[in-house]
Formats: structure tokens, C-alpha cells, sequence
């Protein structure tokens, strides 16, 4: 994992580079606000993906053990009438091995997973989530941006993670976190024509706060 050396203001962003899924651990070091896994997606599975009816994209949200996610996201995409195909098994083992990681980092017994198909400025403002930490990967579209804060004021450089590459992000919940700087958002796409297809995972500690059954929306 190596620290990326942008600056803004002559300060550093402190977000790492993967290059493995293990990788992504070194969002508990200490110092480090982020962790980008720097993969390229294939040709075949981005290409198919891209060219998908946005009605025909999956989309849902659920709360689950991670085991079940291989099944769970099979069902999501069997409902929304995702193509049976060997890429739409590509997009079901991928979520299922990023949810049983994502498990593994963050040591919790179940998260909430949540597959969000977006044409509009969702999430537009920077800002940091109100969770312990999320992992986001952009399957389709333009992936999450990010910056630094100065002075509590937008970030001036803004930057964004590679589609199909997914970002682990720390929360305002992360445990001893310090004042937080570096900020997110969705990128502004709404009157671009633009569909994007995203995968966000959160820990869940206690599922009976959360209704446990999929919502498809």
C-alpha cells in the first residue's frame, strides 16, 4: 500500500493505493482517511455493463450475513431482470467477495449492502458518512470523487476513483477519529444522460434496528 502524494494547500490527502484486496486493511493505520483498490475491470464485463437498460440494472438494499451475499445479489438481479449471462455472474461473485471482505476489515456479523442505480445529483455535496466506514465500488458511470478540506470550505482539488475500483472510506463513527477533512460525494451528473451503478456496503452491528428483508426500488 503506498500514500498518495497529492497535496492541496501543500497538505497531503491521506488516501492509500492498494494494489491487493488485503490491502485495503491499511485503512486502520493510523493517518489514513481512505483506501483506494486499484484494479482495472475487464474489457468484456465493462463493455456489457455499460450497454445494460438502466431498468435492466440491479438495484436494491438489505441487510445480511455476508455468506448470503452470493444468493442475495442472484436474487437482485433475477428480479430486476438483470441478463443471465457469464457477466452478470462476473457482477454477482464480485459483490459477494467484496462483501465477505469488506466483513473481514471491518469484523462485523452482517452490513447493510445496498445496489443504487443513479441518473441524477445524488449525494452531490461533499461530505462524510455517518457510519464507522462504507465501501463504495462504481460498476458503471463515473466513480465517487473526493477531496480535501481547507477550513471547513469545499475541496479545491477534486478527484475521482477509477471505475470498478473500489474506495474504503473511514465515517464520523470510526473509532478515535480526529477532526475529519478529506470528503466524498457522488459526482453531479443529472442532464448528462448518464446511469450509474454503484455498490455501497456498510457494517451493521445490530440487524434488529434495520428491517432485514431486500427492498427493490
Amino acid at each position: 500500500m503506498t500514500l498518495l502524494e497529492k497535496t492541496e494547500a501543500d497538505t497531503s490527502i491521506p488516501v492509500g493505493v492498494a494494489e491487493t484486496p488485503e490491502s485495503l486493511g491499511a485503512i486502520h493505520q493510523p493517518g489514513c482517511s481512505a483506501v483506494i483498490w486499484q484494479r482495472q475491470p475487464l474489457a468484456r464485463f465493462q463493455s456489457w455493463i455499460d450497454t445494460l437498460k438502466p431498468e435492466q440494472l440491479p438495484r436494491a438494499r438489505v441487510i445480511l450475513r455476508p455468506e448470503d451475499a452470493r444468493n442475495t445479489a442472484s436474487e437482485i438481479c433475477e428480479v430486476c431482470g438483470t441478463p443471465n449471462c457469464p457477466e452478470r455472474a462476473l457482477l454477482i461473485d464480485d459483490v459477494a467477495a467484496l462483501a465477505e471482505l469488506f466483513a473481514e476489515l471491518m469484523s462485523v456479523p452482517y452490513m447493510r449492502l445496498r445496489l443504487d442505480v443513479i441518473s441524477t445529483n445524488a449525494c452531490r455535496k461533499f461530505h462524510v458518512d455517518a457510519v464507522t466506514a462504507r465501501l463504495i465500488c462504481t460498476y458503471r458511470g463515473t466513480g465517487t470523487q473526493y477531496g480535501l478540506s481547507i477550513d471547513a470550505a469545499e475541496p479545491q482539488s477534486v478527484f475521482t476513483v477509477p471505475t470498478g475500483a473500489p474506495i474504503l472510506l473511514r465515517g464520523t463513527l470510526w473509532p478515535d477519529r480526529q477532526h475529519e477533512r478529506l470528503l466524498h460525494r457522488s459526482p453531479p451528473i443529472e442532464g448528462t444522460g448518464e446511469t450509474r451503478l454503484l455498490l455501497v456496503l456498510d457494517p451493521v452491528k445490530d440487524p434488529g434496528a434495520f428491517p432485514v428483508r431486500p427492498s427493490m426500488h
